[in-house]
């Protein structure tokens, strides 16, 4: 099999789908579900995403319920590493720990395995979307409750417009396309 070429943000942001009002009047959701299903787009993504690091240099990948996962996922392999689940509460098998965070109307809480990243592990959380911030902010504070050292946060899409960066201070935020 020939090789992916390479291509641009801009390439990318061409296989995202904006849908009006969706999923309430005034909303303009971007659909990714075109990117993932263009091999060429997924797999640039991808690369894009792993971005600066080098197998070696992750000791694991942190995936945020639900789409991060398939992000999470392909990154962890193109490193070399293992993905850990971040799910919500109620979903994991095995004693977790569990954060909570505030959304515009009420609360979440999201859950990690006790043994999915172990003390002093180098981590690299990868999510799609980086809007208001509280399920990134909540996913970092799950990491380092375990003893786990957030390297980067790094997002498909970042709403900038919502200021999800400033939940995440002192972390390093990196996002392949901003709208």
């Amino acid at each position: 099999m020939d090789p992916l070429p390479t291509l641009s943000v801009d390439d990318l942001k061409a296989g995202i789908r904006n849908v009006p009002d969706f999923p309430k009047p005034g909303i303009q959701f971007k659909d990714i579900t075109p990117l993932l299903a263009d091999a060429r787009r997924f797999s640039a993504c991808i690369d894009l995403l792993a971005g600066p690091w080098k197998p070696g240099q992750v000791d694991v990948v942190a995936g945020i319920d639900a789409r991060g996962f398939l992000f999470a996922s392909a990154v962890a392999l193109r490193l070399g590493t293992g993905v850990v689940p971040v799910r919500k509460t109620g979903k994991l098998p095995f004693q977790t720990i569990e954060e909570s965070y505030s959304l515009e109307y009420g609360t979440n809480t999201l859950a990690m395995h006790v043994d999915a990243i172990r003390p002093g592990q180098r981590v690299l959380l990868v999510d799609d979307v980086l809007a208001t911030g509280g399920t990134a902010a909540a996913t970092v504070r799950l990491i380092e409750r375990l003893g786990g050292k957030v390297l980067e946060a790094a997002f498909v899409i970042e709403l900038g417009f919502l200021d999800g960066r400033s939940r995440l201070v002192g972390k390093p935020v990196r996002s392949l396309i901003t709208y």
